[in-house]
């Protein structure tokens, strides 16, 4: 086919009628040859901008039709062998809505009634008004005009239900109202009135009916009609104003109101009493902060009327509950009140006023307190200029309570002080008059805040808001190391050492130490850099060094603004060496089996000084180095312990110190004694007679590999006791008195050259306030439990309570029991009695067990 021009062959209809809020798509298809363009324009504005342009640009969709979219729409098609185009009218419609509506109206007969209704709507509503369902008809009185309904001098007939109705072609809205018509005759309440005025004020009668339709007043007093006049008026609210009352207007006025409906009287009677005076005294007072102060409010008025008061601060009426018991109100009489205000503060000045009121009348008289005290904070301080040691401050004055500032003091902190601390000022003192100062003395390289406080003839006030943070500037460091000292270290070392400078006085960047040292009567000095400023040693190591040299050693500081002063000379010695000498006259000697004591001479003090000595000890009989022991400190001797008996020991001494170990003394060496008895001792027997006790045991025998036995050590103790007592004798015996009534633990061991022995059985002895038991009396016991042993006991009083779950077997020589019967006797249980070789067996029994 050859070109041809475009042809609309599918558009949208001439006239498009589409609802508010829908999606309206206007399309336009056309032929052509080239294939057209299709373009679209709305011929009255701009296409709306949330259209969309779909398939090629046929369709124009516009979401959410509002009615500013309303218009007509052309495409137009194009291309090279001509054009055509076609438009139609988007026309939107909307339901009406209302934009105001009628209320629930209550009218008095006669009264105008005046209704609107607005709605808004595609196309424009108009407007209908409904009563009780019906239709209204326009009447001389009701006009209906665009929404609005008008009834002239509405009447009882004309109450009901009203309804405005909106409409469109596309539909209908209502509202509704009632209207209410009130008729009812006068009525007053309260009747009558009782009203009391002061001489010379104004009064003003009120009378307000309940009616309707209004009510027609008039007012009269006794039988004449009231007329209007240059002192007594009547006011458009039939208020009757009476002008500077006097004791003539005294008297009953009548107010009348009728309506169609009836009348009615009001009476108000009328007392015109003397005027109340208020005086407040004093006037006008000036204290200071903690001091008290009354004020006293005394009025006049008549008798014949209570009065009460109120006190008011600033026209804030007092709450003396939460004023934390600073004001008091006080009642002196029943015309005066008194106002104490305890402790005043700052914020308790201004004005008081004491209002006194009666029936009557209400007056009010204030006086004025002022209250000094410190000086409140100074304004925002702000750095002027700053330096290393200098800061210019500026601030604003504050309030002054009434004192005149007398003086600023300026205040800073730093990351290195504790709080705030104060500052010398230039010029010194800073005067009240004064707003700029400058801080001297400050430490360089220092961040500080500033503030300041004034004062004055009642105090100091609070501070003023601290400045923003600064740091002075640079400067060389100008305080030296403090402490220097030194010595000690490794061998050919010249140890220094000293107290690190603050940080607060290290004053700039790049801070570091300058160690300079010579040797004694030398005159050039070595300097050397410690870049750390947190160093607190340097060690210099020379091998040529002898030890103990002298050096005359001091110590500075530099930073990167130059190098500041040195610390004071010292003199430091270099390090010492080892011990040079060993220690002489090494003596060793046996203890015990198991110790060995180690003495000798100490080493001459020379350059290698001991801090103290080492044992070194083995057995003659082994090649190995064996053990070593060092002293706490110089001491010159030592006792080894945990030897084996019976053995040879070698032994060798050697100095020592922090750089090493001096050369070992000649050998020595020394013998232990055998040990100690491992029998201990046995067939512990005691005799209790009154608070004495007589022991007695069995002598330990030494094997050949035993230290032979030189005596015994007895222990008696008391049960729950720390305290003990030992003896010692040489005798298998020993008699010890038992001072107070308990439960006493014996145990016996002996005694050799090798130490001691075993340690015996415990043999338990109970005693009675101090003496032994009478139902124990003289017995000897054999303790332990021999298997059937002969146990020799001789009663005279005898008399056993098992107190224990023990079981104890005896035997005994018949011939020898003195048997002396007496009520004190007691035996728990006898369970057998027979003579065997000439001896019996008795046995007893506890409450939990019998043996035989």
């Amino acid at each position: 086919m050859g070109e041809y021009e475009p042809k609309i062959e599918v558009h949208f209809p001439q006239s498009v009628l589409a609802a508010k809020g829908v999606t309206v798509s206007l399309e336009c298809f056309a032929l052509g040859n080239p294939v057209p363009t299709i373009t679209w324009r709305k011929m009255n504005g701009n296409i709306p901008k949330k259209a969309r342009l779909r398939k090629s640009q046929a369709v124009l969709e516009i979401p959410n039709v509002q009615l500013e979219d309303t218009g007509t729409y052309e495409c137009k098609a194009e291309n090279p062998r001509g054009g055509t185009a076609f438009k139609g009218h988007l026309q939107i419609y909307t339901f009406p809505q209302w934009i105001s509506t009628i209320n629930n109206s209550q009218l008095d007969s006669g009264d105008q009634l005046h209704w609107e209704c607005k709605a808004t709507g595609s196309p424009r509503p108009t407007y209908r008004w409904l009563r009780n369902g019906g239709p209204i008809t326009p009447q001389s009185r009701v006009e209906m005009v665009n929404g609005e309904l008008i009834i002239q001098k509405v009447q009882q007939a004309d109450s009901g239900m009203y309804q405005c109705v909106a409409e469109n072609k596309y539909g209908a809205i209502y509202c509704s109202a009632e209207l209410k018509i009130s008729a009812s005759p006068p009525v007053f309440s309260p009747n009558p009135v009782r009203l009391i005025a002061t001489l010379g004020k104004d009064v003003l009668l009120e009378c307000k009916p309940r009616a309707s339709p209004k009510p027609r007043v008039t007012w009269r007093r006794g039988d004449r009609r009231i007329h209007p006049s240059r002192r007594i008026m009547l006011l458009r609210n039939n208020t009757l104003r009476i002008i500077n009352s006097s004791r003539s207007d005294e008297g009953d006025y009548v107010c009348r109101a009728e309506n169609q409906f009836g009348s009615a009287e009001m009476t108000a009677m009328l007392r015109v009493k003397e005027a109340m005076h208020v005086e407040l005294s004093p006037s006008k007072v000036e204290v200071t902060v903690g001091e008290s102060v009354v004020l006293s409010c005394k009025v006049s008025h008549d008798p014949s009327l209570e009065v009460a008061f109120q006190w008011l601060l600033n026209q804030q009426p007092l709450n003396f509950q939460q004023e934390g018991g600073h004001f008091e109100y006080i009642q002196r009489q029943s015309s005066t009140v008194d106002l104490m205000i305890r402790s005043i503060l700052l914020q308790h000045a201004g004005k008081y006023s004491c209002r006194a009121q009666t029936s009557a009348d209400t007056v009010f008289a204030e006086a004025e307190v002022l209250v000094r005290g410190p000086p409140g904070p100074p304004g925002v301080v702000i750095v002027e200029e700053i330096t290393d040691t200098t800061a210019t401050l500026s601030w604003s004055g504050g309030v002054d309570n009434h004192s005149p500032i007398s003086s600023y003091n300026l205040q800073a902190r730093s990351p290195f002080s504790l709080g705030w601390q104060t500052l010398r000022t230039d010029p010194e003192p800073v005067t009240g008059d004064m707003e700029s100062a400058m801080a001297v003395d400050l430490n360089p390289w220092v961040d500080y805040e500033f503030r300041v406080v004034a004062s004055n003839a009642i105090g100091t006030g609070d501070p003023s808001t601290p400045s923003r943070g600064v740091r002075t500037k640079e400067a060389v460091p100008s305080v030296a190391p403090a402490n220097v000292s030194g010595g000690n270290g490794r061998r050919h070392e010249l140890v220094t050492s000293w107290e690190p400078v603050s940080e607060e006085f290290q004053n700039g960047e790049g801070f570091g130490y300058i160690v300079a040292f010579r040797a004694n009567g030398t005159r050039g000095w070595k300097e050397k850099m410690v870049t750390s400023a947190d160093s607190t040693t340097y060690k210099y190591r020379d091998e040529t060094f002898p030890p103990l040299t002298p050096f005359e050693v001091k110590v500075g500081v530099y930073n990167n603004k130059g190098d500041g002063p040195f610390s004071g000379v010292v003199t430091v010695y270099s390090a010492e060496g080892e011990p040079r000498d060993a220690p002489s006259e090494v003596k060793a000697s046996s203890i015990s089996s198991k110790e060995i004591k180690v003495t000798w001479r100490p080493i001459n003090p020379g350059p290698g000084r001991p801090r103290g000595y080492e044992v070194s000890y083995r057995k003659d009989s082994e090649q190995e180095s064996g053990k070593k022991k060092k002293t706490a400190g110089n001491e010159t001797s030592m006792v080894l312990t945990g030897l084996e008996g019976n053995s040879v020991y070698v032994i060798t001494v050697r100095g020592f110190n922090s750089i090493g170990q001096g050369p070992a003394s000649t050998a020595s060496t020394a013998k232990t004694k055998k040990d100690p008895p491992v029998q201990p001792p046995a067939n512990l027997m005691w005799i209790q007679e009154g608070t004495n006790v007589s022991l007695n045991w069995e002598p330990v025998k030494s094997k050949d590999n035993e230290s032979d036995v030189i005596g015994y050590k007895v222990l008696l103790s008391q049960e729950g006791r720390v305290h003990h007592q030992v003896m010692r004798t040489i005798t298998p015996s020993a008699v010890f008195s038992l001072p107070e009534g308990g439960t006493y633990i014996i145990e016996v061991w002996a005694v050799s050259e090798g130490g001691e022995g075993a340690t015996s059985s415990q043999v338990r002895v109970l005693t009675s306030s101090g003496k032994t038991d009478t139902e124990l009396n003289k017995s000897k016991v054999l303790a332990g439990w021999p298997a059937l042993g002969r146990v020799l006991v001789v009663p005279n009083f005898f008399h056993l309570r098992m107190m224990e779950a023990t079981v104890f077997l005896w035997t005994f020589n018949v011939a020898e029991i003195l048997w002396n019967p007496s009520p004190d006797l007691y035996i728990d249980t006898i369970l057998s009695w027979s003579s065997t070789d000439n001896s019996s067996w008795l046995g007893f029994c506890s409450d939990m067990q019998c043996q035989l």
